[in-house]
C-alpha cells in the first residue's frame, strides 16, 4: 500500500522490544501521516534496514526521523539510515533531504559516530543532503501535515525527549520514550488520544526483570498513568521478549486492572490506524 493513499494516520511499528530483547527488533516505529510522516529511533543496528523492507516503507519516502536518546538501541539504527538514505541522493534515487531530529547530547554522539565508522564521503553529507537539526525542550516543528512538539521527558539518566503530534484530523499522539513518566510531560501527556508508554515487562514478573533497577515501568504502572491522564487510548512497548506470543493478552489484562480504555501491545512489523473509532483501532499489515 503507498505511504499516501490513506487519509488516516497510521504506525507502523518496526521494533517493540528493549534494548537486549534477541526474539523481536529493538523499539522503533514509523508514524505515517496522510502527506508524509517521520522515522523514530532505528533500533540497534542495521535491522532497521530489513524492518522496513519487510514493512514494504520505502526508503525514498522518508524524508524525516527523531531520535529520542542516545542508547544504543535507538540510535544505532540512525547511522545506518544515513548510510542508506544519503548514497540514495547522490544517486537521484531519493528526492529530496533526510532530516534527523534530536536534542544536542544525541545529535553530538551521531556525529561523533559517523565520523568513526561511515565512509568519509557519506559523513560529509551531513548538513547538505542529511540535515542534522537539534530540537530544543518544547520546540514545535512543522512535518509535511503534522505539528511536533519535542520535549524533555525529564530523564535522570540520560537525556531524553518525547514529542506530541498534531494529526491533521486534530487528534493527538504522545511519545513518552521509554522511561517514567514525569510530570513536567504531564501538558504534553493529559488528555492525549494516543499515548505511547514503555512497559518493561509485567508488574507480576518485576522481580525477574528489575525494571524499577533499570530505570523502566511495567503495564501496571502505564495502565495506572493512562487512567490518570485521561487519555483515549494506550499503546504498550519496549518490552521484553521471553513470552511474545501471549504479550498482548497478559499486558493488555494487566494494565486493564487500572485504565479502562482502549489496550494496544503490538508485535514487530504491526500497524495501527489512528482512528478515533474504537472499533477500528488495529490492524494488521
Amino acid at each position: 500500500m503507498s505511504l499516501t493513499d490513506n487519509k488516516t494516520s497510521r504506525i507502523t511499528m518496526l521494533g517493540t522490544g528493549n534494548a537486549m530483547c534477541v526474539n523481536c527488533y529493538n523499539t522503533c516505529f514509523y508514524l505515517r501521516s496522510p502527506r508524509g510522516g517521520m522515522l523514530v529511533d532505528g533500533g540497534g543496528g542495521n535491522g532497521i534496514l530489513q524492518q522496513l523492507i519487510a514493512a514494504k516503507i520505502p526508503f525514498e519516502s522518508i524524508n524525516h526521523m527523531f531520535v529520542t536518546h542516545s542508547h544504543t538501541d535507538h540510535i544505532m539504527g540512525a547511522i545506518w539510515m544515513i548510510r542508506k538514505i544519503s548514497p540514495m541522493i547522490f544517486k537521484g534515487k531519493h528526492k529530496g533531504i533526510f532530516t534527523i531530529y534530536a536534542n544536542d547530547v544525541v545529535l553530538h554522539a551521531i556525529k561523533t559516530m559517523g565520523e568513526l565508522m561511515i565512509p568519509s564521503k557519506i559523513f560529509n553529507s551531513l548538513g547538505q543532503t542529511i540535515i542534522l537539526k537539534e530540537v530544543k525542550d518544547g520546540e514545535e516543528v512543522d512535518i509535511d501535515d503534522m505539528k511536533v512538539t519535542f520535549f524533555d521527558i525529564g530523564s535522570t539518566n540520560f537525556k531524553q525527549f518525547g514529542f506530541s503530534a498534531q494529526l491533521p484530523d486534530e487528534q493527538r499522539l504522545v511519545c513518552l520514550g521509554d522511561e517514567p513518566y514525569s510530570m513536567q510531560s504531564e501538558p504534553y501527556a493529559r488528555n492525549c488520544d494516543w499515548l505511547m508508554c514503555e512497559a518493561f515487562c509485567l508488574y507480576k514478573d518485576r522481580f525477574v526483570f528489575n525494571p524499577y533497577e533499570k530505570n523502566h515501568s511495567t503495564a501496571l504502572d502505564a495502565g495506572m498513568l493512562a487512567q490518570e491522564l485521561g487519555v483515549k487510548h494506550l499503546v504498550l512497548y519496549h518490552t521484553e521478549d521471553t513470552h511474545l506470543d501471549t504479550r498482548a493478552a497478559t499486558y493488555s489484562a494487566e494494565a486493564s486492572q487500572y485504565y479502562k480504555g482502549p489496550i494496544l501491545v503490538p508485535n514487530d512489523l504491526e500497524s495501527f490506524d489512528l482512528k478515533p473509532d474504537k472499533s477500528s483501532d488495529s490492524a494488521k499489515n
